[in-house]
């Protein structure tokens, strides 16, 4: 396998943490951006003695004038982003009555602008090149919506509707854009919900548990080798069958 230069944005939570050990293990450079210097500093220590050596970058996927700064950043520690996960994202929940500006913008912002402020410094190079993998790490509320979740499940159909374009727009230069829409994972979010929510969530999936940060990381990964490269445009389901179709 080709080594690349994978690039994961929100690297150090659950899910990111878990795609960026599956693409070191494949044997890419890895590297991911960070707003909060100690606690980066930890995961970073804590990579390190699992043997991973990832390439920290500062930066805020909300602002378009520091992701372009990032982008340079890794660029010059690792070379040209090859594979590109928008992974970011965050939560403001609260039924849409009661939805104030900040909550609909902060989730907008950072889980479907970023798209745009990641990807616009990246893609001029994988279409010069004439090869880019980029993967949008959607939600399985992108695609059947979710109480409360107004402004969360809008940025993550968002972001699948980016991917679709996105697509059309660059099969030509070899460059494939395709969605992963995970279902309920055992992240320490999820896991921070009250056991007895957790437990009604649980009894609605037909596999009958949480999934796994490392079954998602498998997902991503699947859409990054040469052999995925007649795959674009696609919206891979992992939910453990919660929401088919």
């Amino acid at each position: 396998m080709t080594q690349r230069t994978a690039f994961i944005t929100g690297g150090t939570g659950g899910i990111g943490s878990a795609i960026v050990r599956y693409l070191a293990g494949q044997g890419h450079r890895v590297s991911t951006n960070f707003r909060n210097a100690e606690k980066a500093d930890l995961w970073h220590a804590a990579m390190k003695k699992e043997g991973i050596d990832v390439c920290m970058v500062p930066g805020d996927v909300c602002d378009a004038a520091a992701c372009a700064a990032m982008i340079r950043g890794v660029e010059e520690k690792c070379g040209p982003v090859d594979i590109l996960i928008n992974n970011a994202g965050i939560t403001r929940d609260t039924t849409f009555h009661k939805m104030d500006y900040e909550q609909w913008t902060a989730v907008i912002n950072t889980n479907l602008n970023a798209c745009f402020n990641v990807t616009r410094p990246v893609i001029e190079g994988m279409r010069q090149r004439k090869w880019g993998r980029i993967v949008q790490i959607s939600s399985i509320n992108g695609k059947k919506g979710q109480y409360g979740q107004a402004n969360y499940a809008a940025a993550k159909a968002g972001m699948h509707g980016f991917t679709i374009s996105l697509a059309q727009e660059n099969a030509r230069f070899g460059i494939t854009v395709n969605t992963v829409s995970p279902g309920y994972v055992g992240t320490d979010m999820v896991m921070a919900v009250p056991e007895d929510v957790r437990e009604k969530i649980i009894a609605q999936i037909p596999m009958g548990r949480l999934g796994r940060p490392e079954e998602i990381a498998h997902a991503v990964a699947f859409f990054t080798g040469d052999q995925s490269s007649w795959i674009t445009g696609a919206n891979l389901a992992i939910n453990g069958g919660h929401h088919m179709g």
